[in-house]
């Protein structure tokens, strides 16, 4: 079953810089009218707590999002609850019937989505040779121009690497 909105992926490490990246995107995108939906992966074990004050999911909503999601332990704080577990293609199915014109995923590294990868060091390349679907690498350290033949940003390089991926998604939302 495929997903008919489109969707990018966010991924790296714990403390790589995902949340900021999805919030300067999303801010940048619903700026110039895009509808921008985000989900994130709740990687610290457990069940997402009921308030998200000060959390990610409210700082994607901050940011511009018109739609956030957590999942975590089968629960998709959206306030569904699904005994087996959630997949991905689930909670994107849930969120093509909302009025957004792209969805933002934050994890989920193994799903088969374009993503964008952040490394906060050179051991952490080898998420370039473990994943698929990479479509761009932003670095905490002066990158080469491509690493694994993916364009390549350093994290202080805003402008360019919104720039870059604004022209990437051009297209995608009609």
């Amino acid at each position: 079953m495929g997903v008919s909105i489109p969707v990018l992926q966010i991924v790296g490490y714990q403390n790589s810089g995902k949340t900021t990246l999805v919030t300067k995107i999303v801010k940048r995108l619903s700026q110039s009218g895009i509808k921008v939906a985000t989900l994130k992966h709740h990687g610290h074990g457990g069940v997402p707590k009921n308030s998200d004050e000060g959390k990610d999911s409210a700082k994607h909503r901050d940011a511009g999002a018109i739609v956030t999601g957590v999942e975590g332990e089968g629960v998709l704080q959206l306030f569904a609850m699904n005994s087996s577990g959630w997949t991905l293609h689930n909670m994107l199915s849930l969120y093509e019937r909302l009025p957004i014109d792209l969805a933002i995923v934050e994890g989920f590294k193994k799903a088969e989505f374009p993503k964008i990868v952040l490394l906060r060091s050179r051991e952490d390349e080898q998420l370039l040779s473990q994943l698929d679907h990479i479509v761009l690498a932003i670095c905490w350290y002066k990158p080469d121009t491509l690493l694994h033949k993916v364009p390549t940003f350093f994290i202080n390089d805003d402008e360019q690497y919104l720039t870059w991926i604004g022209s990437y998604l051009k297209g995608r939302f009609n």
